[in-house]
């Protein structure tokens, strides 16, 4: 039987449209004459989303009783038993009642898959089970329900749902994703702004990731070797030297020519522990590319060129861009570069040597050892001493008249040395041997002999092939020890960095993981946690196979470093170790983050709720009491009440009524605005006519202490009306209240593009070191006594000055007093407009 196919839906947070999507295409295929039913979806009240249901086969869902309480799921036996083609079960990360079949919904899904039935299902980004930890410290919600990624990752197809967080946010305002009761709580927490757009990359990165990864596959299978420009990805070498900015600004402008395109800096760590790489510079040079959106990774490789060209292939590289030589014409002569080698290997990767000021400004320098242990160093030894050995032999016949035995055999030395030196040991022993040989035959008395006939020959003869193979053997360890330290020092310089990196809190749990399979050359690795006998993934990157080989590295007592790819010898293990204990620190150090996160998040709610609480318990409670206290005079049957006196109990009612209203208007726009929900609808506002409207929101006996001065000629300003006017009513009313006596002037002028509204008064004012408090929320300084608002009115109205781009500041009055001072800019008009004609 053949296996059903999975087709998921990925949003990046609740209200984006996945299950609306899924049941498009569930009547998109029942139109073509598929059989679909709907398993299980969920509406959550939703108009929209229960009205696509309509014309739909649903299946009833199967009932399960749980303490006491009866739930719905998944009726996965019904759907055996109806055998669709297709079947809709929405919410793939559900966690299923007890007493289900199965733990999680996932898992039922997989039995219907196994069954032959294709399935269309959800899932939000913040339930894969990699991302809840980043989930987690970005929101400060914990993920109780998760889907492990291997189950998306082998989904048929993976559709992301997207929608910007304003359009998502603005979705949300007209109650279409939540009630009513819930939108200002879900806005002002979970559904930021900033935590929706982090929601949404984590999203298109998981699936950029996805597709790259199917890409690879695809190429895999079809043994395609050479690049596919798919995507730009653009790789600059850095050494740490002068011309590092250059590259790096020069391979950023190549990767922005695509629009797309994706920009990565290597560092080689080369093993001979020679580079010169200042850590200062590297520091500087990184900075730079994380500020041009770029990503830093370092690898240790014995050629320096190969680990380039191996690291570009690793990551699909289009384009390499590597710095033309520092050194001289002379030391390039003797010895060709690292750009010829990787031109010569880079295939179908376009390779760009850049020029800058320090190129050839290195001056005469010893080349670079390059170890001796190689291969390629160990077949240039021989290759010496299969060469070396003839021509020394010829040279010193045609001078054997000038030579005596111990001169020619000092030569012969000498070539010893130098293959050593080139080639190491044995290389070196197959010319000593080869140099006594020949010294025997040709120098030694009686020649063309391998005998001899003197004591004192045997004795330079055996004394020369020993110093010769001492000398290899002491040249060729000398060697081994150098690369030996030289990796040492390259492995510490790694470690360093890491270990600056982690305690700056630079890095993250997956970018570490990433450096540790870069630098070992894995195909991927996960750090597993147990907790209670079950394992759960905290973290892990690159993709593997099920038949690769895998071994477990244990870090501390819960957790664990898997590994895929190669077997690591003894020495990377123990280097390992000490990365995996860095990437240990790394999670606890962002767990404590989060926890820190959240206990401040915590701690500045409880002081907003302590603040509020503080400042209402009075000011809520005397409105209330005086309509209690009119309302129940009025009812009462005992009280003897004249006219005047009734009328006197209503207009305290309304009052007390009105001074409610104002509070409660206050804290929803307080919180409005501290969630980020208000959206000013900004368009040219005639201030006079905003004035006028202001003041009908203040009583009687304030508006009639107002005087307004707003010129004819005054331009119109760019502001939301409605919100404009509740700032001057704010500002009004806070003038009245607070200046007990003489006029409040409302004085409106044009300057410099921008027009100024000033609220003077004539009270006690406010000390300049005070004047910036008294925007604060709750901030009564003081000076009014309780009922007298709770200290909104200005921050309300500072808040929506500033949501319209204008600004709301605080000065003195001369003579006494406080003007607050409002400036918005001035509403363009159009040039083409036509002139006003006068009625004849």
């Amino acid at each position: 039987m053949a296996r059903g196919t999975l087709r998921i839906y990925l949003g990046a947070a609740p209200g984006v449209g996945k299950t609306f999507a899924v049941l498009g295409e569930a009547r998109r295929r029942a139109e073509r004459g598929c059989d679909v039913v709907v398993g299980l979806v969920e509406t959550h009240g939703r108009p929209r989303t229960a009205a696509a249901l309509d014309g739909l086969e649903v299946l009833p869902r199967a009932e399960v009783t749980h303490r006491g309480v009866t739930l719905t799921e998944l009726d996965l036996d019904g759907v055996l038993a109806r055998r669709p083609e297709v079947v809709v079960v929405d919410e793939l990360a559900h966690t299923n009642a007890p007493g289900s079949r199965n733990t999680k919904r996932w898992q039922d899904v997989e039995e219907l898959l196994a069954a032959g039935i294709s399935v269309l299902s959800t899932v939000n980004v913040q339930h894969l089970e990699s991302l809840t930890d980043v989930v987690e410290q970005i929101t400060g919600v914990e993920q109780q329900e998760t889907v492990p990624d291997e189950v998306v990752r082998r989904a048929d197809q993976v559709e992301l749902v997207d929608m910007s967080p304003e359009a998502l946010r603005r979705r949300m305002a007209h109650g279409n994703v939540y009630p009513a009761e819930r939108v200002d709580a879900a806005m002002g927490n979970y559904f930021r702004v900033g935590n929706l757009t982090a929601l949404r990359e984590l999203a298109l990165l998981w699936l950029a990731d996805r597709v790259d990864e199917g890409l690879r596959r695809y190429r895999s299978d079809h043994a395609i070797d050479h690049v596919w420009e798919a995507r730009e990805r653009v790789v600059v070498a850095l050494t740490g030297g002068p011309e590092g900015e250059t590259l790096i600004r020069r391979a950023a402008r190549v990767a922005r020519r695509t629009g797309n395109g994706v920009l990565l800096a290597v560092h080689v760590l080369s093993p001979d522990g020679l580079t010169g790489a200042s850590p200062e510079a590297l520091r500087t040079q990184r900075a730079l590319l994380e500020s041009l959106g770029g990503s830093w990774h370092q690898v240790v490789g014995d050629d320096v060129a190969e680990a380039l060209l191996e690291f570009a292939r690793g990551v699909d590289a289009t384009q390499l861009l590597i710095g033309t030589s520092r050194r001289t014409r002379w030391a390039r002569a003797l010895r060709g570069g690292i750009g010829g080698r990787v031109i010569a290997g880079s295939g179908e990767i376009d390779v760009h040597i850049v020029t800058h000021s320090a190129a050839g400004s290195q001056g005469w320098r010893l080349p670079r050892s390059q170890g001796a242990l190689t291969a390629r160093r160990r077949w240039l030894g021989l290759l010496l001493a299969v060469v070396g050995v003839p021509v020394l032999a010829v040279t010193c016949v045609a001078a054997q008249a000038a030579l005596s035995l111990a001169s020619v055999l000092l030569l012969f030395i000498l070539l010893v040395m130098a293959v050593a030196i080139v080639g190491g040991l044995w290389p070196a022993l197959a010319a000593a041997i080869a140099g006594g040989l020949v010294a025997n035959w040709f120098f030694t008395a009686p020649t063309g002999r391998l005998t001899v006939s003197q004591v004192d020959d045997v004795v330079s003869l055996f004394g020369g092939v020993v110093v010769a193979v001492a000398v290899a053997a002491v040249v060729d360890r000398s060697a081994r020890r150098a690369t030996s330290a030289a990796r040492s020092r390259a492995e510490t310089a790694m470690l360093a960095s890491l270990s600056r990196a982690v305690l700056a809190g630079d890095r993250g749990l997956p970018s570490l993981l990433e450096q540790i399979r870069e630098a070992f050359g894995l195909r991927a690795v996960t750090m597993v946690e147990r907790e209670g006998g079950r394992e759960h993934t905290v973290g892990a990157c690159g993709e593997h196979a099920d038949d690769e080989q895998i071994d477990d590295v244990a870090v501390t007592d819960t957790l664990t470093l898997r590994l895929r790819g190669r077997a690591l010898p003894a020495g990377d293990r123990r280097v390992l170790l000490s990365f995996a204990e860095q990437a240990a620190v790394a999670l606890q150090q962002g767990r404590l983050s989060a926890q820190a996160a959240e206990a401040d998040r915590l701690a500045a709610g409880n002081s907003m709720r302590t603040a509020l609480l503080a400042a209402v318990s009075h000011d809520l409670r005397t409105p209330l009491a005086g309509i209690k206290a009119a309302s129940s005079a009025l009812r009462s049957t005992d009280l003897a009440l004249t006219d005047e006196d009734r009328d006197e109990l209503v207009a305290t009612v309304d009052e007390s009524a009105d001074r409610l209203t104002g509070l409660v208007d206050n804290l929803l726009d307080m919180s409005r605005l501290q969630s980020g929900a208000l959206t000013p609808v900004v368009a040219p506002a005639d201030l006079t006519g905003v004035l006028g409207a202001a003041l009908s929101w203040l009583d009687e006996p304030q508006r009639a202490r107002v005087v307004v001065h707003s010129p004819a000629d005054l331009p119109p300003v760019l502001a939301d009306p409605g919100l404009l006017e509740r700032v001057v009513a704010n500002l009004a009313d806070n003038a009245t209240r607070h200046a007990s006596s003489g006029p409040v002037d409302l004085r409106a002028g044009a300057a410099a593009g921008r027009v100024e509204l000033r609220v003077v008064d004539r009270g006690p004012g406010v000390r300049p070191a005070d004047r910036e408090r008294v925007f604060a929320p709750f901030q009564r300084l003081g000076d009014a006594p309780a009922g007298q608002g709770v200290g909104l009115g200005l921050a309300v109205a500072r808040g929506l000055t500033e949501a319209m781009g204008g600004t709301l500041t605080a000065e003195d009055t001369p003579g006494g007093g406080l003007t607050m001072v409002v400036s918005l800019p001035v509403a363009a008009v159009p040039s083409c407009a036509p002139e006003a004609v006068s009625a004849p």
